[in-house]
């Protein structure tokens, strides 16, 4: 039986709070795009794999509260607190509304709106 999509961000959730990239792929299309809405948007899985690494190579700890979560079809909608500890002790934690839209069991386009300020002013 497929997986709803509610599950498979939730899959991706567990995945990024483990930092692992490989799993976290397993869960998007090979020519998914991925945004952090005040930054830059990221097509494909080099891409994405490149920003994750980076990011998460300068975290040791991540935890995705995630606040409320809704579907309807194949969209995805959720109000998330992010944490992040970062390598140097620092813990930063962002407010943020992601939209997921899935296609044939895997996260094709994936949105992050956060305000980018709340999280360098942490930093």
């Amino acid at each position: 039986m497929a997986q709803a999509p509610g599950e498979i961000v939730t899959a991706l959730i567990k995945a990024n709070e483990a930092r692992d990239i490989d799993a976290l792929l397993a869960v998007l299309t090979e020519d998914a795009r991925y945004e952090n809405v005040p930054v830059s948007e990221l097509k494909g899985h080099a891409d994405i794999k490149g920003m994750l690494e980076g990011f998460l190579g300068s975290v040791k700890k991540v935890e995705w509260e995630v606040l409320h979560q809704v579907e309807q079809g194949n969209v995805v909608m959720n109000e998330r607190v992010d944490r992040f500890e970062m390598a140097d002790g620092k813990k930063v934690s962002i407010r943020v509304a992601g939209v997921f839209e899935i296609q044939d069991g895997k996260i094709a386009v994936w949105r992050d709106y956060f305000d980018l300020a709340e999280f360098t002013n942490q930093m």
